[in-house]
């Protein structure tokens, strides 16, 4: 008799499990009366990855309306940016406000 390995008979199925999208997260800059309009735009080009255009119109609807989203994220992600941008704000002395509230 030949060496036949000894082969299971049992059929794997394809299992029933489904993965859940992360909840997201948006980080919500506040207005102030002295973090200047051209930092809240860097802030958004450098650590938000935002266009020029896309900067100017956050930092204007933050400015006029009080608040503005720079982006939307995974919970990691949304709270380490909103403290790069904190600290960044912090270090060229800003009392910027950068909040993580779920979308």
């Amino acid at each position: 008799m030949p060496n036949v390995p000894d082969f299971d008979t049992d059929v794997l199925t394809e299992s029933e499990t489904k993965l859940e999208k992360p909840p997201m997260y948006k980080v919500v800059l506040h207005n102030d009366d002295f973090t200047t309009m051209d930092f809240v735009v860097y802030v958004l080009r450098t650590i938000f990855h935002r266009s020029d255009a896309e900067a100017f119109t956050i930092m204007l609807k933050v400015h006029t309306e009080g608040i503005g989203v720079a982006g939307v994220y995974t919970y990691e992600i949304a709270t380490m940016k909103a403290e790069k941008a904190i600290n960044t704000a912090r270090a060229n002395e800003y009392p910027l406000l950068c909040t993580v509230e779920e979308e």
